[in-house]
């Protein structure tokens, strides 16, 4: 994952409050990491620890070292450090920064911007943003439900039913967060967040219904802006000749961007009630957290049963 300083400069959600004032040849330069860097010693020279691939904050003890200094030095040192290939330069309070700065930037293409936040306040809100914008993200078809505080992604194959599940839990007080497309991002160190697009956010499609607005139908409590994904129910069309899991002692996991999740597979036939099942399934969920397996502790007691009492030695 990677962006621009054109994506920077063009921030509106986090209020960079970015102005462009030269280099604007490197706009395009990217950006890979969240971190930042303060040049420090760099701008005396001393380039050993320069990681030119960061977003180089200067402040008020930068900017004020750079205008003490005779100009043909600080010259001297800011083409030193514009030999770099620096993804770009940000002053900070709002400061102008000496005219042979502003020259090297042009020169090398290096993008000079200026905000007015005080360093501190800037550096916590560009590293909120390059955080959000450099986290691995993916697209899945489905439906993620908030049920009894468990994320619940639902997976199948067009047509299953997994928007009407959705629908009858919204009924039942639970919360939809994404209907079809979900906006997948992981959250360090292994969360995964969903989230719909901003197109279809709240809406959901129900065959022969068409698509129907679940915040105006249900109110704000039925929707969900993002829900951490706690769980994978993939509904699968019953097969009489499939053996299905019918203890819960061997727990299957699904992974998605590198992070496993609890994975469930649950065969549809007519009859079965699927939105308690899955209710079922996130109170268990929540159980397990807790340390309560009830599969395992089933088997447990049955063993234990049977070393107590082996077969074949029963009384008559």
């Amino acid at each position: 994952m990677s962006l621009s300083i054109k994506d920077l400069l063009e921030d509106k959600a986090y209020g960079l409050d970015l102005k462009l004032i030269g280099g604007t040849a490197g706009l395009s330069n990217r950006l890979y990491s969240s971190r930042i860097q303060k040049p420090g010693l760099a701008l005396t020279g001393y380039t050993e620890h320069l990681h030119p691939d960061r977003v180089q904050v200067l402040g008020n003890t930068e900017i004020s070292y750079l205008r003490q200094i005779p100009d043909a030095l600080g010259r001297k040192h800011i083409e030193t450090l514009c030999s770099f290939p620096i993804a770009c330069f940000i002053v900070t309070k709002g400061l102008d920064p000496p005219e042979f700065l502003k020259t090297s930037a042009e020169g090398a293409g290096i993008p000079l911007l200026v905000s007015h936040h005080q360093s501190s306040t800037f550096i916590s809100l560009v590293t909120k943003f390059l955080e959000e914008s450099l986290l691995p993200s993916t697209h899945i078809h489905g439906v993620l439900v908030d049920v009894l505080g468990v994320g619940v992604l639902l997976l199948g194959k067009s047509g299953i039913g997994k928007s009407e599940c959705a629908l009858d839990l919204v009924i039942r007080g639970h919360r939809l967060v994404a209907d079809d497309i979900i906006h997948i991002k992981k959250k360090m160190p292994a969360a995964l967040v969903g989230q719909a697009g901003e197109s279809i956010q709240h809406h959901m499609e129900i065959r022969g219904l068409g698509i129907i607005n679940i915040k105006d139908l249900y109110g704000v409590s039925s929707i969900r802006e993002k829900k951490i994904i706690d769980l994978v129910l993939e509904l699968m069309e019953w097969d009489a000749n499939q053996e299905y899991d019918r203890l819960g002692i061997d727990e299957q996991v699904k992974t998605i961007l590198g992070v496993d999740l609890p994975h469930l597979q649950v065969p549809v036939r007519p009859g079965r009630n699927l939105t308690s099942i899955i209710e079922v399934a996130a109170r268990n969920f929540l159980l397990k957290g807790m340390g309560y397996h009830s599969a395992k502790e089933f088997h447990e007691k049955l063993l234990a049963r049977l070393e107590v009492r082996p077969l074949g030695n029963e009384v008559e």
